[in-house]
């Protein structure tokens, strides 16, 4: 009796999944259907992918001999035809036979991999060197030698689609979790040394169609290289579990001609010059509001949420909080920003002065926080100070 409501549910539980399978559509089973490895766009993905194949055409030529043996022995050898089994111990010949053979083919495979390992390593005469930090949950890029630092982000769509209630459709979001509001930018054709580490827990970098992903470790730094063969955008992300935010953390690198490069390296150096320029100058509130939404979108949303009520008994809601709403609370609320508390990352490093000032202007004028208070970027530039 038990028996048979145990193939029941068996057989029902095997039955949904195959109809699942077959008959609903990739678009319903949020799927990717690919069979193999990505090729990649790189030589050391070309060789890492031409290094499986052959390894797969090895063993699957070792899977038909040894299951074809061992299949045509019971058939032509079973019980049912008075065949009578032999007689003997062991076979000195045989038993050397199938340990050598296994070890050529496993020495002729070791040796080739054993180079391409080497040669992923070797990260010499690099013509441009960027270094990847991983946050909770974002990642900084710092183009060494150039003086640039930029801030990538999950895109703000993205941001919006996964929030609880949301009502939007996240089919129909834009590459919908793997796409941020800034790409890392890099020269065709040039090799790249590519430093990864982590500013806080374990994270790791990887773009599959790099051919390799790097551990980012907190105090220790992990180095490889790529020269990208062709223009175009290419995805990844954060391949370790590094918290609540772990699969918020896309990673979009832009490929493009030397020249391109070249005049989007200038412009970014100019943008942040005059960003960093802005922090002596006074702003209207609607002018920090504006700006502050941008920016609370960006970093903020994720864990305060888009209503500013937080997740309970994760992060606190910030409104109607003291902190956002009492006048003698701003120098707090600006430190806090600053520096960070308990679980909250520091953004010090990560936004400038006006970013802090419109952010900390948009929560304290925002949703039931009607304070009418304007924080001012010379305002963070004294909290800095102390």
């Amino acid at each position: 009796m038990y028996l048979n409501e145990w193939m029941k549910n068996f057989l029902f539980k095997l039955v949904f999944v195959v109809s699942a399978f077959f008959f609903l559509s990739p678009d319903i089973l949020h799927a990717e259907w690919g069979l193999n490895m990505t090729q990649g766009v790189t030589p050391i993905s070309q060789d890492v992918y031409n290094m499986h194949m052959t390894t797969l055409y090895v063993v699957t030529v070792i899977g038909i001999l040894v299951f074809g043996v061992m299949f045509w022995s019971i058939f032509h050898h079973r019980k049912s035809k008075g065949v009578k089994p032999s007689k003997f111990s062991h076979s000195t010949s045989v038993e050397v036979i199938w340990t050598l053979i296994p070890f050529i083919i496993i020495v002729s495979l070791a040796i080739p991999a054993t180079k391409l390992l080497a040669r992923m390593d070797d990260t010499s005469e690099s013509s441009i060197t960027v270094k990847a930090t991983g946050y909770q949950w974002k990642w900084k890029y710092d183009y060494i030698n150039e003086d640039v630092t930029i801030y990538s982000n999950m895109a703000e769509d993205s941001v919006e689609a996964s929030q609880r209630n949301s009502g939007i459709d996240p089919k129909a979001t834009d590459n919908y979790l793997r796409n941020t509001d800034t790409a890392l930018v890099l020269p065709v054709g040039k090799k790249i040394r590519i430093l990864t580490t982590a500013n806080d827990v374990i994270h790791a970098w990887w773009v599959p169609d790099l051919g390799w992903k790097r551990d980012a470790i907190p105090g220790f730094i992990n180095d490889n290289w790529t020269i990208i063969n062709k223009e175009g955008v290419y995805r990844g992300q954060c391949a370790e579990l590094c918290g609540k935010g772990h699969g918020y953390m896309p990673i979009v690198v832009k490929a493009v001609p030397e020249k391109e490069y070249t005049a989007w390296i200038e412009g970014t150096k100019l943008a942040l010059k005059s960003k960093n320029a802005s922090s002596d100058k006074d702003f209207t509130m609607d002018e920090l509001r504006a700006k502050g939404e941008g920016v609370y979108k960006a970093n903020c949303l994720a864990c305060h949420q888009a209503n500013g009520q937080g997740i309970k008994g994760v992060f606190p809601a910030i409104d109607g909080s003291p902190l956002a709403n009492l006048k003698e609370n701003i120098p707090a609320h600006i430190h806090q920003v600053i520096y960070g508390k308990g679980v909250m990352p520091a953004f010090g490093e990560q936004l400038s002065d006006t970013d802090i000032a419109s952010v900390v202007t948009f929560v304290r004028n925002n949703w039931g926080n009607k304070t009418g208070h304007i924080i001012q970027p010379k305002d963070v530039v004294a909290a800095r100070k102390k």
